[in-house]
């Protein structure tokens, strides 16, 4: 959908900060799949972690995925998403080394400009939910720096810089693309 505009990129790069700011400013926003599966996880005891079971974790950040789109359709205006299905499947692809990503993620188009916040140690902090290492977190960023493009998306790499500047960047482009090109569709 051409309002649905992702947020993605390295761990601990901010996301959900900014995810927060644009909320905050009256955007919808959708949360990473990946965090309210590892709480409800931990809460429940269940093992579809991605440090216990990373298959049954990303069958499930995909299901959550697709249910996030398909809830957001009733949103209006742009609707901002902490990571994409297109992360997921990305995940699933590098866990099982089966191609997924291109036949499931095609499918399910998100706004062709996605947002990645690059790798920024002095703000990387673990917490509950996020136990993997600044190795692993770059790992997975340069993942998605490849999958995104492959798929036809143009990456837009965020520059480290306060969570305002970060919002009124995206706001800004999304602006200037909408005025560029007319109402867009869905609007």
């Amino acid at each position: 959908m051409e309002w649905f505009v992702v947020i993605s990129g390295c761990s601990g790069g901010g996301k959900s900060t900014l995810l927060a700011e644009l909320g905050r400013r009256g955007h919808p926003i959708v949360e990473e799949p990946g965090r309210r599966i590892v709480k409800q996880e931990l809460r429940e005891g269940g093992t579809a972690l991605p440090w216990k079971d990373e298959r049954a974790f990303s069958h499930r950040a995909i299901a959550m995925a697709l249910d996030d789109r398909a809830a957001a359709t009733a949103l209006n205006g742009w609707v901002f998403f902490d990571r994409s299905l297109v992360d997921a499947a990305a995940f699933l692809q590098h866990v099982t080394h089966e191609p997924v990503l291109t036949s499931l993620a095609q499918s399910h188009r998100y706004h062709h400009t996605v947002f990645l916040t690059p790798p920024w140690p002095e703000i990387y902090v673990n917490d509950p939910e996020r136990r993997h290492d600044m190795e692993a977190a770059e790992a997975e960023y340069s993942r998605l720096l490849e999958a995104y493009p492959m798929l036809g998306y143009k990456v837009s790499i965020l520059p480290r810089v306060s969570v305002a500047e970060r919002a009124d960047m995206i706001e800004r482009a999304l602006a200037d693309e909408s005025h560029c090109s007319g109402p867009m569709e869905g609007q």
